[in-house]
């Protein structure tokens, strides 16, 4: 392989590595809005009716017509048993 070879090569290789890390970023930035109030957290899950509400938990029905709880943790918002556990999950 020669060296123009080469230079074509790793920067498609950076353009893709950049690539990726937006699409990371923007994934990241959804999830934190979503989580961030009731409100967002239920469009995010497709929620199309409010069976009941109160100031730790809502459940919904989805457009599917399941049935889904979901729970507020540490000032967020996720689905029930969904929860997250950080470094301690193994």
């Amino acid at each position: 392989m020669n060296i123009k070879k080469n230079k074509k090569l790793i920067i498609v290789s950076m353009l893709i590595s950049v690539m990726i890390i937006i699409l990371c970023a923007i994934q990241l930035l959804k999830l934190q809005k979503a989580h961030s109030t009731f409100d967002n957290y239920y469009n995010f899950r497709g929620c199309t009716k409010l069976i009941s509400r109160t100031n730790d938990y809502g459940i919904c029905q989805t457009s599917s017509g399941q049935t889904i709880k979901i729970v507020k943790f540490d000032n967020r918002w996720f689905l029930d048993g969904d929860l997250p556990c950080g470094f301690m999950c193994f």
